[in-house]
């Protein structure tokens, strides 16, 4: 088949499929990040370098999860590429690469403070994980505008759609360092961190319900971002090899097929981050008693339920 004459789209029922699952999604996601917001920012009186990162990850996904309804619009109304499907895919991928990136260092100052904790009590301070997170929102932002500036996209007709089938090399290195580069440091973090907290287990017998469940958490931590990215850029690598070798156009649209879906998974992260990060939080169990007592005083906010889970 003559790959000149091919035109990659999303599948026709696919924005309807978006449109379904977005709705809860975002719905879900808004209530559980907003809430998580208040509570680090209106209802603790320390900050510690979890809290500074736990609000930069519920706003990278507040934000994220704000693109969705423009991006099932413009997909439902074919919104041909232009300035405005720029800042719109621009804005979408800075936040979901700023969830990512916050994850990552997450998993870094959780394995620093387990694994070196005299050391990280020089390395450590809320105003560093500041520092930190407006370095990390700068290079992000930074990556994105100029990733848009040469990607070469006078072959593609609409937003957040790659239709022609040539490679694209820009597309890759934001794969492999937006994604696989943070992926193996997550990984090696969560490892050691888990083999650092089951030694101590092993050493510390009345402290193995509290280490048991640290454990958990940080399993269940690398499991959530493995299921929900791990799939799409796997999908992202297979379309650069395709439209690298393939000649077969169907292939191609199979895997873009496939692309879709797995970003509707990925997606689906701004929900699990809250449940993983947020529910499990020692920093709720600090914020409980002052949402209790603001409960007994019968104001509004206290009824969020977000805290509970902690009690």
């Amino acid at each position: 088949m003559n790959l000149s004459t091919c035109s990659i789209t999303a599948y026709k029922s696919f924005p309807l499929l978006q449109l379904c699952i977005y709705t809860p999604v975002l719905l879900l996601g808004v209530l559980l990040n907003v809430s998580a917001l208040w509570v680090f920012c209106c209802k603790l009186s320390k900050w510690t370098e979890t809290r500074v990162y736990m609000v930069n990850l519920a706003a990278a996904d507040c934000l994220l999860l704000f693109t969705l309804p423009f991006k099932t619009l413009s997909q439902f109304h074919q919104l041909k590429v232009g300035r405005w499907c720029l800042v719109l895919e621009g804005g979408y991928f800075i936040n979901r690469l700023m969830s990512i990136a916050i994850v990552t260092v997450i998993a870094a100052d959780r394995y620093l403070a387990i694994k070196f904790p005299l050391k990280a009590k020089a390395l450590r301070s809320p105003l560093k994980a500041a520092f930190a997170s407006l370095f990390l929102w700068t290079v992000i932002i930074c990556v994105v505008t100029l990733i848009k500036k040469l990607e070469a996209r006078e072959q593609d007709q609409l937003c957040f759609e790659k239709s022609s089938v040539e490679p694209s090399v820009v597309t890759l290195g934001a794969v492999i360092g937006g994604f696989f580069i943070p992926l193996l440091i997550l990984t090696y973090c969560s490892i050691q961190v888990i083999a650092e907290l089951r030694r101590k287990k092993n050493e510390s017998c009345h402290k193995e319900k509290l280490i048991r469940k640290a454990v958990c958490i940080v399993s269940a931590n690398l499991a959530v971002f493995i299921v929900c990215f791990l799939p799409l850029y796997l999908g992202h690598l297979l379309r650069f090899v395709m439209d690298s070798t393939s000649s077969n156009c169907s292939a191609i649209q199979r895997v873009n097929n496939f692309v879709h879906l797995a970003s509707v998974l990925a997606n689906t992260n701004c929900c699990l981050d809250a449940i993983c990060y947020y529910f499990v939080n020692k920093e709720f169990k600090e914020a409980s008693p002052k949402l209790a007592k603001s409960k007994s005083e019968g104001t509004k906010e206290a009824e969020i339920q977000l805290p509970r889970i902690t009690r």
